[in-house]
């Protein structure tokens, strides 16, 4: 029992810290557990909103969009990492992040007593975007309905919270002509934290976080640097999917957000142990 008081008294220090600060979460697509398992995502959320902590969840959704895409026979077609969306495969987006994805989010927190709300990005007018180009080696490609976030609008979410509500916020941004675009999700939730100055930003990843050597578990990397973030890329130490995650950290800490974190979300209740504990998990980057 004395176990269990302890790690109680552990985390108050951090709960004062945290109380009534803004966190922003990624959370989706590879670290959402299959029906069946224990997904402590929600769990962890509720936890924080109960304690005073304002979450703010921005979540992707790229394998329910894939197999949607797969049953209407429509192929994927990807540059650089990002969707070839064009109109039709937008609208399957949308529906399937929006109408699918965050309901099923919302739904999680509460069902455990939080009190959440979906949103999507473009309707509640909070990210406007303009079309991205690919960079390639002939010039810029052309990708369709894929944005670049111009501005984020955090009066509807501040709303939210001041109402004690978590926003979940669905990453589809508003065109210069009100049009949907798809905006990766991992940029979004940099942009949306850098824009309200959160205490926190943090991905739930299918990894341990950022390792020098990916085979080697011990090259776990606990701390880096802005500063470092261009080099290991470089080195290839960043690579794939984990680029666009590590730039939106170093982007956010660079407008202001104190700390991000890269942690594995398949361990339960990985958020409650970063942020509520002395050792923490994954990888923090810091200024």
């Amino acid at each position: 029992m004395h176990d269990k008081a302890a790690t109680l008294i552990e985390a108050l220090p951090y709960i004062q810290m945290f109380r009534g600060k803004v966190v922003v979460v990624k959370y989706g697509g590879s670290t959402m557990v299959d029906e069946g398992g224990e997904d402590t995502v929600p769990q962890d959320i509720v936890f924080m909103q109960s304690v005073g902590i304002c979450p703010v969840v921005v979540h992707g959704g790229g394998s329910a969009i894939n197999q949607r895409l797969q049953e209407q026979g429509v192929e994927t077609k990807r540059v650089n990492g990002l969707r070839v969306t064009d109109e039709e495969t937008m609208k399957v987006v949308e529906s399937v992040l929006f109408g699918e994805v965050n309901a099923q989010i919302v739904a999680g927190i509460n069902d455990l007593q939080g009190q959440s709300v979906g949103v999507s990005a473009k309707d509640s007018g909070v990210m406007q975007v303009r079309k991205h180009y690919a960079p390639s080696v002939d010039g810029p490609v052309d990708i369709g309905y894929v944005g670049a976030v111009e501005h984020i609008d955090t009066g509807p979410l501040l709303d939210l919270i001041s109402k004690g509500l978590v926003p979940v916020v669905a990453p589809i941004g508003s065109g210069p002509e009100g049009e949907s675009f798809n905006i990766n999700a991992d940029t979004a939730a940099g942009e949306i934290a850098a824009a309200l100055h959160a205490e926190k930003l943090v991905f739930m990843t299918d990894v341990q976080g950022i390792m020098r050597d990916p085979a080697d578990e011990d090259s776990l990397l606990s701390t880096m640097r802005v500063s470092e973030v261009d080099e290991l890329i470089g080195q290839g130490v960043i690579s794939g999917g984990m680029i666009p995650k590590v730039e939106a950290c170093a982007k956010a800490v660079k407008s202001g957000v104190r700390k991000t974190h890269v942690i594995d979300g398949r361990v339960p209740h990985a958020m409650l142990l970063e942020f509520l504990t002395r050792e923490g998990i994954g990888t923090q980057i810091v200024q």
